[in-house]
């Protein structure tokens, strides 16, 4: 449970930081939030409990592929409130998107041999 409290907190603040110098500086904080934190913490977490090469590759591997679905959000976002179209709407489209980019993924990926 501790370990589980710890993985928490780090991955907290991380977030934090990112959304606190966001608020100042949007570009650093963009940076920061944009750097793969989020991967990088979940693989050395994942090989703390198995230390297992072919696994880590397989997922390394799709997280590449699955980064890449999500990506359009970040076109969408920016697009949609340039354009008079409220926060909450706006992120709630781009999370759709996110959400059916993700789904085609899912399903094209492995009928062009990506193991995911």
């Amino acid at each position: 449970m501790l370990y589980l409290a710890l993985k928490a907190a780090i991955s907290g603040i991380l977030i934090a930081i990112a959304s606190t110098l966001a608020k100042r500086y949007p570009g650093l904080g963009a940076l920061i939030a944009s750097l793969p934190l989020v991967s990088v913490l979940g693989m050395m977490w994942l090989w703390h409990d198995r230390p297992d090469a072919e696994n880590m590759a397989a997922h390394a591997g799709a997280t590449f592929w699955y980064v890449l679905p999500s990506l359009p959000m970040f076109l969408l976002i920016p697009l949609l409130l340039r354009h008079g179209i409220g926060f909450w709407v706006a992120l709630v489209a781009g999370c759709a998107l996110t959400i059916a980019l993700y789904a085609a993924m899912t399903w094209l990926g492995p009928r062009f041999g990506l193991q995911l």
